[in-house]
């Protein structure tokens, strides 16, 4: 996991920038990294932005205890990570087994704190392993449901097409990372979600 320290180091010094206490915590991947507005997107939610790039679930949990454990005032986590777990060759299972001790982390520290999971994208680049994601997604899903605190936010159907494919104008030219289109959706269904379960 030492190549993600530069990154790690970087978000550590996000939350220490913060002029405020935030109180919703999005945690992952460069989805989150990369996502420009978010702070104004999200603004009257305290947020704070500890997504770090190439992250995977197996990361995340790895760096808890340094980067999500200091929040002390978080009053909700949003978690979108897993896809680059599948994109580097590990199985739905893995994934799940990852997302289930990231969360046992979380309850350990944070007690029943709401804990909100974003699907994993459908994407250009990956569509060869949408089975996978699927497949990862559908036990992910089933796990949450088991606990009232969890909430499952369903990014799936927004992003594809009327032919069932990834909507070209939602991804940057690598067919991976979202464009502003993309994040756009985004704001709308997970704010709309957020709204719903707070």
């Amino acid at each position: 996991m030492f190549w993600y320290e530069e990154e790690v180091v970087r978000v550590e010094k996000e939350l220490l920038r913060l002029d405020y206490l935030p109180e919703t915590v999005f945690y992952g991947s460069s989805t989150f990294t990369l996502w420009e507005t978010l702070y104004s997107d999200f603004q009257t939610l305290k947020p704070v932005n500890l997504g770090f790039g190439g992250s995977t679930l197996a990361a995340c949990a790895w760096f808890f205890d340094r980067i999500l454990a200091p929040v002390t005032s978080a009053k909700s986590i949003i978690i979108y990570a897993g896809d680059n777990d599948l994109g580097d060759g590990r199985q739905p299972e893995e994934v799940c087994l990852f997302y289930r001790q990231l969360i046992s982390q979380i309850r350990n520290r944070f007690g029943n704190i709401p804990c909100s999971f974003v699907s994993i994208k459908p994407s250009l680049q990956r569509w060869e392993i949408i089975e996978q994601i699927k497949s990862a997604n559908r036990l992910i899903r089933a796990e949450i449901e088991k606990d009232a605190f969890q909430h499952y936010i369903d990014i799936f159907p927004e992003t594809l097409n009327e032919f069932g494919y990834p909507q070209e104008a939602f991804f940057e030219a690598d067919g991976l990372h979202l464009s502003n289109a993309g994040y756009a959706v985004w704001k709308e269904v997970i704010g709309k979600e957020i709204s719903l379960n707070n």
